[in-house]
């Protein structure tokens, strides 16, 4: 019998989000090899995969890719439980059907309801397999795709293996060569987060939501009279405006200028009429709520019966 430490349990259990007397088992069975372990856990999932069906995913892979004609870009976040399965090379390669899935569908469709390229049935019924065989939930998040206008051109950027994904369209009057301006919009995108594409795209329920925001700061620091609050919160929703609306940001590459003096330069001096249209980003597991369970610490007293 193996002679198996806290530690390695620990290590087993961050792994693969078992149970600590799953992970210890699971140690002892495999004489304390770890990647044993992991196969006999991930094994053992078969049988509760119905069970984890629940369980919150907050890994997994946002991917994104462009056609070959350059004229659209698609999407896709697909979630699983562990850091540890969102690499294994079965979900992996099921993403990239489920984005061939999203290439294909029509906006706003049930992806899972979709056929799975290459394969029969459903995407659900390709995700509810997967599930079975690595022993993790599996949720087909959300998709969406971009198109370009004109002459336009669409790009995609996905950032840290899969964490953040970018797709951006463009319009443009005559085909020029502005692929590397939308790349790099596209990395700005991935890099700072805006929320909006420009000032006239932000719901005035969201600007006063922002002012209300802004008029408690100011009444908890009691540092501005009453009456002159007014002006310093317009001010503040004026830099607000530059933080969240992509045009107004200053670019990344080049802090002297707005992405959106960026796109003036470059039309004028390609002699286009270049627009900005549509961006999609999508952060991994933005939005979704992870349970907070109890620590380890906690978890190992209560098996010492503390």
């Amino acid at each position: 019998m193996a002679n198996v430490n806290m530690q390695e349990v620990k290590e087993l259990r961050d792994r693969t989000q078992a149970g600590l007397n799953d992970c210890r088992s699971a140690l002892v069975e495999s004489n304390g090899d770890m990647e044993k372990a992991v196969e006999i856990i991930l094994k053992k999932g078969l049988a509760k995969s119905v069970k984890r069906a629940g369980a919150v995913a907050t890994e997994g892979e946002v991917a994104a890719r462009v056609t070959a004609d350059g004229k659209r870009a698609t999407i896709v976040e697909v979630n699983i439980q562990t850091d540890f399965a969102a690499r294994n090379e079965d979900f992996r390669a099921f993403v990239q059907k489920v984005l061939d899935a999203a290439e294909q569908a029509k906006p706003g469709a049930e992806l899972g309801a979709e056929p799975f390229p290459g394969g029969a049935g459903t995407v659900e019924d390709a995700r509810a397999a997967l599930v079975g065989r690595l022993g993790e939930n599996i949720t087909v998040r959300r998709f969406d795709a971009v198109a370009a206008e004109g002459a336009g051109a669409v790009a995609s950027y996905v950032h840290m293996g899969g964490k953040i994904g970018v797709v951006l369209s463009a319009r443009a009057d005559r085909a020029a060569d502005f692929a590397g301006f939308l790349n790099d919009v596209a990395m700005q995108i991935a890099a700072m987060a805006p929320l909006y594409l420009t000032k006239a795209d932000v719901p005035e329920a969201d600007q006063a939501k922002q002012a209300d925001i802004f008029a408690g700061q100011l009444a908890e620091e009691g540092k501005v009279p009453e009456d002159k609050r007014g002006k310093v919160i317009e001010g503040k929703i004026a830099k607000w405006m530059k933080e969240v609306c992509l045009l107004e940001q200053e670019s990344v590459l080049d802090s002297s200028k707005t992405i959106e003096q960026q796109r003036a330069e470059l039309a004028k001096s390609l002699g286009v009429s270049l627009e900005l249209t549509r961006f999609v980003r999508y952060q991994l597991g933005e939005g979704i709520e992870k349970p907070q369970g109890e620590d380890f610490a906690a978890e190992v007293a209560k098996m010492a019966g503390n």
